[in-house]
């Protein structure tokens, strides 16, 4: 085979993989992720005499209380599920009912194939909601407010327990009080802020629950979280050649790649 022939075979398998390549680039940056919240810290270490600033951020504690069904959890006791949290109580005759009913919804449009009879698709979202008034709301209280407002229990626990317990884990863990519109009591934490908490126990964003734009945004971060990649699993070459996206560029560069052989075939036959 002579040169013209090789640099068109080159020249046939490499603009496929450039534009792979551009479009893969352009398509990962094109995404505006859901961002973190709750900075712990900034650790900085010296690799290779290059100084490099880590960002630590905080992780939600996984504090334990009891559900509306009347079992004991850990609220992270689904591991490796996105969380969406708020706060209520049941005789609140203000914001609560919308909330509730909002919340209602969403978790609806999280059912596999939008039929209200179907299983709810439990490996995506769990949704906690935290009475601030534990010491009227009980099991059973909480669990007849549920019904009432047609909760499915499979991934949508509703809980009361220890006050100190709760409250500190609105103000500490979430701080609600600073990411909320409304100024929040320390001795009564009633916000329409609905948290968005990622499998790594992270916050990712915080939302008005009464507004139907806020939600709307929500569901969508709530599916951006679902593609995001754990930095710390690292991905494969068996996984990157399987990718369906490989598959089309290997199938281009072929068909490339014999009509510029057969070409030059012809060309040195003639």
């Amino acid at each position: 085979m002579n040169r013209k022939a090789l640099m068109g075979l080159v020249v046939a398998f490499l603009i496929p993989v450039l534009c792979y390549l551009v479009l893969k680039y352009a398509s990962d940056r094109a995404v505006d992720m859901p961002r973190r919240y709750l900075l712990d810290t900034v650790v900085t270490s010296i690799n290779k005499g290059k100084e490099t600033n880590d960002s630590i951020w905080h992780i939600t504690a996984n504090i334990r209380l009891q559900n509306q069904l009347g079992d004991t959890v850990h609220i992270f006791d689904k591991e490796g599920k996105i969380t969406v949290a708020n706060f209520f109580f049941t005789s609140c005759g203000s914001i609560c009912p919308k909330l509730t009913h909002n919340m209602q919804k969403l978790q609806q449009s999280f059912i596999k194939g939008g039929n209200v009879r179907n299983k709810i698709d439990t490996s995506i979202v769990q949704f906690l909601s935290f009475t601030v008034d534990p010491a009227r709301d009980s099991v059973s209280t909480i669990k007849d407010y549920a019904d009432r407002f047609g909760v499915n229990h499979d991934n949508w626990w509703m809980l009361t327990g220890s006050r100190d317990s709760i409250y500190k884990f609105a103000f500490e863990e979430l701080k609600v009080d600073k990411f909320s519109e409304e100024p929040i009591s320390p001795d009564f934490v009633h916000t329409s802020r609905f948290v968005l908490i990622d499998k790594q126990h992270v916050v990712r964003g915080y939302y008005n629950g009464l507004d139907t734009n806020s939600i709307s945004k929500l569901a969508r971060d709530i599916g951006l979280l679902m593609l995001e990649k754990d930095k710390k699993q690292k991905s494969t070459v068996f996984m990157e050649i399987i990718d369906l996206t490989w598959l089309w560029l290997i199938i281009v560069a072929a068909v490339l790649f014999f009509m510029v052989y057969m070409n030059a075939r012809r060309k040195i036959n003639g």
